[in-house]
């Protein structure tokens, strides 16, 4: 680590969080502009609109936007380093462009690797505040998951629900199914309502009635009442809006895996999103070469050209994602190449740009 390391290191961390900074200002700004309504109606406790939603909402806006201000804070001070003639005295002192981006590289990776901790350990735990705010002061977050609800518990093990009911947690028409490793149904439990008792954890059935099947032997209980347990829990059967904002990396992982053994059908947004917190730590390395490339060179217009630019090419980026994201959810692109297309892309741009950069 030489002198210019450390200078452009220092130029480019502190420009890249005084931006941020002054973002995040401006961003409550018009957020708190925009939902006072809510607060007031709501009654919301000033120390919990500060507390517990916006102290916990900082960490994700800075994530947000991370990529997009490496990429406008690259280009505004290697822009500046250009207009005032430094880059053209480290390279006439022997300094070679590739060893100019060394130091670029390492904040870019801090940088990165500060987005993929904040995504994948921190924003998942300050946003389960967040959420319980909102879902008190603001919007209500979750539904039940509607009508005829079809899905696997475990291996083996199939539940059907007619209409559930999460304000009463009383399941209608609800039938479980178990069958074996040959695909021969071995038991059925069906029932005209299941109640779910939270001080017991049990379910309570109505109007029951139970079938067991051995071979040629079947045995058949009639009942009025039963209290039983079942592997499953009201939380199952309600939708919550984005719920995986509130799980961490292991979590979303798990959640992915248990939600296609039961055939769960909205399982795509979970894999696009557990992609996204791999793929967007790269985009702040794969952003800062082609900032580098491209303001590095002094020309005519000065930092205006290089922004217009660079903001141009970040749009552009953030379109992009979103046009895979589409696809991916419409099913025609798996969610891996949905995250990491866009990067692909853009690595041969940069490739690209440092190969025309100056020497």
């Amino acid at each position: 680590m030489k002198k210019i390391d450390y200078y452009i290191i220092k130029k480019f961390l502190g420009t890249f969080f005084y931006a941020i900074a002054l973002l995040t200002v401006i961003i409550i700004i018009f957020d708190v502009s925009e939902k006072i309504e809510d607060f007031i109606e709501n009654k919301a406790p000033f120390n919990e609109i500060v507390f517990s939603y916006y102290l916990n909402f900082i960490p994700y806006f800075i994530n947000l936007f991370s990529y997009l201000f490496v990429f406008i804070t690259v280009i505004f001070f290697t822009s500046k380093l250009a207009s005032n003639t430094e880059i053209i005295a480290i390279l006439s002192a022997g300094i070679s462009f590739r060893r100019l981006l060394r130091p670029y590289l390492i904040s870019a990776g801090l940088l990165g690797a500060l987005s993929f901790a904040l995504a994948n350990f921190v924003i998942p735990h300050t946003n389960i505040e967040v959420r319980a705010f909102k879902q008190k002061y603001i919007g209500n977050l979750q539904n039940d998951m509607g009508q005829n609800i079809h899905f696997q518990i475990s291996k083996g093990n199939f539940v059907y629900i007619e209409r559930f009911n999460r304000n009463s947690s009383t399941a209608q028409k609800f039938s479980l199914e178990e069958i074996d490793s040959t695909g021969q149904l071995v038991y059925k439990l069906n029932t005209d309502k299941a109640v779910y008792d939270t001080i017991s954890n049990k379910w309570h059935l109505v109007n029951y009635y139970e079938r067991t099947i051995n071979g040629l032997n079947e045995n058949l209980i009639f009942g009025k009442e039963k209290d039983t347990t079942l592997n499953i829990t009201p939380k199952e059967l309600i939708v919550i809006k984005e719920d995986y904002e509130e799980m961490d990396f292991a979590e979303i992982r798990q959640f992915i895996a248990k939600q296609k053994l039961k055939g769960s059908p909205n399982v795509m947004a979970y894999e696009i999103e557990m992609n996204k917190r791999i793929a967007f730590p790269f985009a702040a390395i794969i952003l800062t070469i082609i900032g580098v490339s491209l303001s590095s060179r002094k020309v005519r217009g000065g930092i205006g050209v290089h922004l217009g630019v660079g903001i141009a090419l970040t749009f552009i980026y953030i379109l992009f994602m979103q046009f895979t994201t589409v696809f991916a959810i419409s099913g025609d692109l798996s969610p891996r190449v949905a995250a990491w297309l866009p990067n692909i892309i853009y690595v041969f741009i940069a490739l690209y740009l440092l190969k025309k950069a100056p020497k």
